[in-house]
């Protein structure tokens, strides 16, 4: 049975180049970076050529990166470490309702401790309205946070506007980038931004492994709320994951590289696919926008079935795609970036996501076009939809 992988935005394989940097710090450049000797040593030289390579290749300086175990923590050291920067005060946070699950249940914990919180909403294609954030702010607004691309529907927000705006206002802002990496360029600079999140293994780096970009102006403005050392520049306690590093260094210098090629080609392959669909299935409908979306991402509603059918269908045909996010695939409530983009709930009970990457073909999308009409015919004849 053909094998075909349709879910990178869920996670990607390391590629071969960034295993190989990681080895030899398994096994040779072994020494914990905080000790003193040459073994130490050698491992924080690494580290710090590996902080210099990613702050160089996203616009920022070596000062503003710290390494994280990925997005999650990430967005959690932002939004945590500017509420409790602020606890005697609290203060009122601005996020969209279309975020990652780190983010709206880090901004939910600190609606627990007293802070207010505004949820803005999308329009049907998933975009954040700058008017919309600009009524919201409030004079005892401390952070506002909008993901670069949604993770969902690949819906590319206009960041440097929004960013803008929290700017005039001397408000930090806040980007989940983790589905951006590898797919659009990412410039701290050009975007504006105060803070963002990214990880790893989204373009084919290893698990557990991220970095928190800290714009130096803006980091007396959280505080740290990992305890135990003074690992990255007191921003975060734990020794660093050595090899991570490494990997993630590498993968970014080699997503960087692919720029200018490879999003342009999944672009086509997502659009052949779009097209094959539409010609060989009724009821089929895009959901997010047709531009300004993440190239090889396709959140596809098919009238009349049940998600989790056709995903299990598929499955057993050897093709990975996704009901939703990673994070909440294993739950049977609709999608809340759908629901928020104003689907009603049996078209978002309809949807997968199918995610392209690097080692996907045309023979692959052929594969899947052949397999998925007469799935989506068996299992429209017995629904209850």
């Amino acid at each position: 049975m053909r094998k075909v992988y349709m879910d990178h935005s869920a996670t990607t394989p390391t590629r071969p180049e960034v295993v190989e940097a990681m080895l030899p710090f398994f096994t040779e450049q072994f020494g914990n970076p905080s000790s003193l000797h040459q073994f130490g040593q050698w491992t924080r030289a690494a580290v710090e050529e590996a902080r210099d390579r990613v702050a160089k290749l996203i616009g920022a300086e070596s000062e503003e990166v710290f390494f994280t175990s990925g997005g999650t923590e990430s967005d959690n050291m932002v939004i945590k470490g500017v509420g409790f920067k602020n606890i005697e005060k609290r203060g009122h946070i601005i996020t969209s309702k279309i975020e990652h699950h780190a983010v709206l249940e880090a901004v939910g914990f600190m609606e627990k401790l007293g802070f207010d919180a505004t949820y803005l909403d999308v329009d049907g294609y998933g975009f954040v309205s700058p008017d919309t954030l600009r009524e919201a702010i409030r004079d005892d607004t401390i952070l506002i946070s909008v993901m670069m691309t949604n993770n969902e529907v690949g819906t590319i927000e206009p960041i440097r506007v929004l960013a803008d705006i929290a700017r005039e206002r001397e408000i930090p802002f806040h980007t989940d980038a983790v589905q951006s990496f590898g797919k659009i360029p990412v410039d701290v600079e050009e975007l504006g931004i105060d803070f963002l999140a990214s990880s790893g293994h989204k373009f084919y780096g290893p698990k557990g492994v991220g970095i928190c970009y800290m714009r130096k102006s803006a980091q007396h403005r959280l505080v740290n709320f990992v305890h135990g050392g003074s690992h990255e520049s007191g921003k975060r306690a734990g020794t660093e994951n050595i090899p991570g590093i490494i990997g993630f260094a590498k993968a970014l210098e080699l997503a960087v590289a692919d720029l200018d090629r490879e999003p342009r080609r999944q672009a086509e392959l997502a659009d052949m696919f779009y097209r094959g669909l539409r010609d060989a299935i009724d009821g089929v409908e895009l959901n997010g926008p047709e531009k300004n979306r993440l190239p090889g991402l396709l959140n596809i509603s098919f009238d009349k079935i049940e998600g989790e059918s056709l995903l299990i269908s598929l499955d057993m045909q050897g093709i990975a795609a996704s009901s939703g996010s990673a994070c909440t695939s294993e739950t049977l409530e609709a999608s809340h970036v759908l629901t928020a983009m104003h689907c009603d709930p049996v078209r978002a009970h309809s949807s997968l996501r199918f995610s392209l990457g690097r080692e996907n073909t045309e023979e692959d999308i052929e594969y899947v076009l052949r397999v998925l009409p007469p799935i989506v015919e068996k299992l429209r004849s017995v629904s209850m939809l």
